[in-house]
């Protein structure tokens, strides 16, 4: 999976998800088994354990990459199982002034990246993935490179974090020149053909992760020694205190500031399509449903009777 490009979290979703199967077949090896063994697992993860339709496509993926390409035997393309009716759940979203109260209680080393998340509707690895130069401080806006399903995108940057993002970046110079005097440094971690493309670029300032991780580490897929960016565990353990210090009562998660992003963009006038520019969704039906959360009635129409 990794020389495949797939990212850290799919890689452990699908050995996740690999692994129940087998356990759930009492241990046999998938060699041994097929199309009628997986139509009964996925049956019983929605009839036994009700989970949701993205659940068990995820589920479904995982298996069909562990038959064709490590069995070498692909399922067919017509699996009869039962498919999730779960209906999604609605997005939690914040108000302005709880998003006002979590930032009060948001410590300094997450603030801005917590910042990002809201102030531009970025998914979290959006955020943590991000480079030094991604930031455009020309055009007041952030590039976004291979998103999920290997999109590319521009997202708005609120002027009020350029100071910080500035300072932000001096911080990651300043962890690049000590990288750069130590012998075993490899440079960050680069995208596989630019890599090859740019041999050197991995030492430049450009190229470093604008949230790095306070330590030196060794890179799993290449055992080299490099800086990554911090990991998401991080940011979801400061959303959470945060919003428990600001004694808000909801569930609240770094997505739940992306949900709010655009619940709050909608209910300043901005069009459905602008706003599924900005979050990256490929169909505006997924867009839509921040339409339901607004307090305006469906898809966030005002009644003609409160006009009267």
């Amino acid at each position: 999976m990794y020389s495949k490009r797939y990212a850290k979290s799919t890689i452990e979703a699908y050995l996740f998800w690999i692994a129940a199967y087998i356990r759930f077949n009492n241990m046999q090896h998938p060699s041994s088994m097929g199309d009628t063994q997986v139509e009964l697992y996925l049956n019983h993860l929605v009839n036994s354990q009700n989970v949701a339709q993205g659940t068990q496509a995820q589920a479904l993926n995982a298996l069909s990459f562990l038959y064709k390409e490590i069995i070498k035997s692909p399922l067919s393309l017509s699996l009869d199982f039962v498919k999730s009716e779960r209906p999604r759940k609605l997005p939690v979203v914040l108000t302005q002034t709880e998003v006002s109260a979590l930032f009060k209680h948001c410590i300094t080393k997450h603030y801005l990246a917590c910042a990002l998340l809201y102030g531009s509707g970025m998914r979290l690895m959006e955020v943590l993935r991000l480079r030094t130069q991604d930031i455009d401080f020309d055009y007041n806006c952030v590039r976004i490179w291979d998103g999920k399903g290997g999109k590319n995108r521009v997202v708005t940057l609120a002027g009020e974090l350029i100071p910080q993002i500035r300072t932000q970046i001096q911080l990651v110079d300043n962890y690049l020149q000590l990288d750069l005097n130590n012998p075993l440094f490899c440079g960050v971690y680069m995208p596989h053909l630019l890599r090859k493309k740019y041999p050197n670029h991995n030492k430049q300032l450009g190229w470093q992760y604008l949230f790095p991780s306070y330590k030196l580490s060794i890179d799993p897929e290449s055992k080299q020694l490099r800086r990554h960016h911090i990991d998401e565990k991080q940011l979801q353990r400061a959303v959470k205190k945060a919003a428990f210090n600001a004694h808000i009562n909801k569930h609240v998660t770094p997505h739940t500031l992306r949900h709010s992003f655009a619940t709050h963009l909608l209910q300043s006038g901005a069009d459905i399509r602008t706003v599924q520019t900005q979050l990256g969704h490929s169909d505006v039906r997924t867009t839509q449903i921040y339409t339901h959360v607004l307090q305006q009635g469906a898809n966030g129409v005002i009644s003609p009777f409160s006009r009267l």
